[in-house]
């Protein structure tokens, strides 16, 4: 027997199985030895045979299979730990949670019945779902995570119910709606109101710098969308470079091209009194250099963020053209 050390180390149990109202001991106590512990006991050997490999000798076939192990394996420990955390309450939520959920759900009450579908969906399958936090748009979302692999990458996961059948045979037999409505009559919303606040430490991906163009404002393409669609005061000039819409021959449908290099020539067609939004082909150089000198000309310019292409990216209409 190895006297290695292991590299993962098992985790105490955060809640309290005695008080759990209608999760027995025998069905917490066999889910925690049996499926946390040998998801941890797997884990580790995957570890070790991975440590031991000759990567540049190792048939491809082999790496891919531990490698894909050692990431069910893992995401299994995580996501028992975290269901485990998620218990020991008595099921009432936090005002703050409450308020939370109604932001990023509608109601509390309908972020209940999509998780509870959700885990309901599942009866008779295996799997889990999962609350995660997403950092990229300060929001949360329901999730499944099958196979103990899939995840919302950047995501932070806060609450989860296990749906494979070792979570509730025991006591519920075939009856997964019963066993997700007392995981949801056992959760732990203080516990839940706690990793919420943690999660939401957790930053975004790093935001595009532009310092050389003095932090001039951009705008999100969905935003410019929305305020032509409502026909709000707006003027929106596409500011590619010649080359680009000669190579493209198409422009935003309803939105004028002009050089950039004529721009002493055009803006004086420009309304001072309303808002001007410019962009190029990415969001990047030229629409900003252009918003930087329309702005000294004493007009409120923005530059769109994601320029062209982003245009086309959330579906937005196109029409043929030519540079004139």
């Amino acid at each position: 027997m190895s006297n290695a050390k292991p590299r993962y180390r098992l985790k105490q149990i955060q809640c309290r199985p005695w008080t759990l109202n209608g999760l027995s001991l025998k069905l917490i106590e066999s889910h925690y030895e049996n499926n946390y512990g040998g998801a941890m006991r797997r884990l580790n050997a995957i570890a070790g045979q991975l440590e031991s490999l000759d990567f540049a000798a190792t048939p491809a076939h082999v790496l891919n299979g531990l490698k894909r192990e050692e990431l069910a394996a893992l995401n299994s420990t995580l996501l028992h730990e975290l269901y485990f955390a998620s218990l020991g309450g008595d099921g009432q939520s936090t005002q703050s949670m409450a308020e939370i959920l109604a932001r990023d759900f509608g109601s509390l009450e309908r972020w209940r019945a999509e998780f509870r579908a959700m885990g309901c969906a599942l009866g008779g399958g295996s799997g889990w779902v999962v609350l995660s936090y997403v950092p990229r748009d300060g929001r949360l979302i329901n999730q499944y995570a099958a196979e103990h692999s899939q995840a919302i990458a950047g995501g932070v996961p806060v609450l989860a119910l296990d749906m494979y059948e070792h979570a509730y045979h025991m006591d519920f037999g075939a009856n997964a709606r019963a066993y997700v409505d007392t995981f949801l009559r056992n959760l732990d919303w203080a516990a839940l109101e706690a990793r919420c606040e943690e999660a939401r430490k957790v930053p975004g991906p790093r935001p595009i710098e532009q310092p050389e163009f003095g932090g001039v404002p951009g705008i999100d393409v969905e935003e410019v969308k929305a305020m032509l669609d409502a026909g709000e005061p707006l003027q929106v000039i596409d500011v590619r470079p010649r080359h680009f819409v000669t190579r493209q021959q198409e422009i935003a449908e309803n939105i004028p091209w002009r050089d950039p290099e004529q721009l002493q020539d055009w803006m004086v067609q420009l309304v001072k009194s309303e808002p001007v939004v410019v962009y190029c082909a990415y969001g990047y150089h030229v629409g900003c250099r252009t918003a930087v000198k329309l702005r000294e000309a004493g007009f409120d310019v923005k530059y769109m963020n994601s320029g062209h292409m982003g245009w086309k990216a959330i579906g937005a209409p196109v029409q043929l053209t030519a540079a004139s």
